[in-house]
């Protein structure tokens, strides 16, 4: 990388952490390569790492607005890009013949702009540059919704046929995210650039927890932080991410505690840990978990 965009790194680290996010070297790097060179960025990793917190930072530090389709397991074209609203043209057609006005021309405006209704692609295409499109969890959507995006992500342009082709001016910024539910294709892995968001070590989370929730003392961050790691080395079907790290020192800190002991995590592991038979094997290691070495 050159001068300029190891300063443009530089800048862009610093100017996320003011909005809350800390970011390594390597996603700064991606994320910077993907505004410059107005690329997709596809993001994987555990859930709850940061990846879709870090779209929605960028749309408030970057000033854009933030433009978020929430995949799901049936998702089709319609829901992700345009509906037209059949029930006010019905009763636009109701009042019309009422008043005897139905012809050719008034037919033909109930496919107009005031029936349309804009889903987060269309909506993206319209804003540009305008806006930070978060495609969140694409993994949990169908193959054929997939396959559907690519041309999408090539073009970003939008067919109606009613209306004709919308055409953005300029590409908006695309954060594609992942908790590989399943694994995704290549050809849209290679519309994008990549990278992989893994748990940050004990001493990034800590620093994590304190730019997060500055109320919350360095000494109960750091006991949170390292009981969280020790979580994760148990054979749990759900391991927390940094963002149970955050909502347990935070829950923790309201309840004005200033440790963690084996009696406060005991009461407090909803914070962190959302199954049954987790929460369970925590307690079987409470005094390990809670014992500060």
């Amino acid at each position: 990388m050159n001068e300029n965009g190891a300063a443009g790194v530089a800048d862009l680290t610093a100017t996320l952490r003011r909005g809350g996010y800390l970011a390594g070297r390597g996603l700064a790097t991606a994320v910077y390569v993907a505004l410059s060179l107005r690329r997709p960025l596809l993001l994987e990793g555990e859930p709850g790492v940061g990846k879709t917190e870090i779209a929605k930072v960028l749309a408030d530090v970057l000033g854009r607005d933030l433009i978020r389709l929430q995949c799901y397991e049936g998702i089709d074209t319609n829901q992700a890009l345009y509906e037209w609203d059949y029930s006010r043209q019905l009763l636009h057609i109701r009042a019309l013949s009422e008043q005897k006005l139905v012809d050719e021309a008034a037919v033909e405006k109930l496919f107009g702009p005031s029936f349309l209704l804009e889903r987060p692609l269309l909506q993206a295409v319209r804003a540009g540059d305008r806006a930070v499109l978060l495609i969140d969890e694409i993994d949990r959507a169908d193959d054929e919704f997939e396959a559907f995006l690519l041309e999408m992500l090539s073009d970003f342009q939008i067919t109606i046929p009613e209306v004709g082709t919308i055409i953005a001016a300029s590409a908006p910024l695309v954060v594609l995210t992942s908790n590989r539910t399943r694994e995704l294709h290549d050809a849209l892995k290679r519309r994008c650039l990549y990278h992989w968001i893994d748990y940050p070590s004990l001493e990034r989370e800590v620093e994590i927890v304190m730019v997060r929730r500055p109320e919350v003392s360095a000494a109960l961050a750091r006991k949170v932080v390292a009981a969280v790691h020790r979580l994760r080395e148990l054979d749990l079907a759900k391991p927390p991410g940094v963002a149970e790290t955050i909502d347990w020192a935070s829950t923790l800190d309201f309840l004005g505690e200033t440790d963690l002991t084996a009696d406060t995590a005991d009461v407090t592991l909803g914070s962190v840990l959302k199954d049954r038979d987790d929460m369970e094997l925590a307690r079987d290691n409470l005094d390990e978990l809670t014992s500060g070495r």
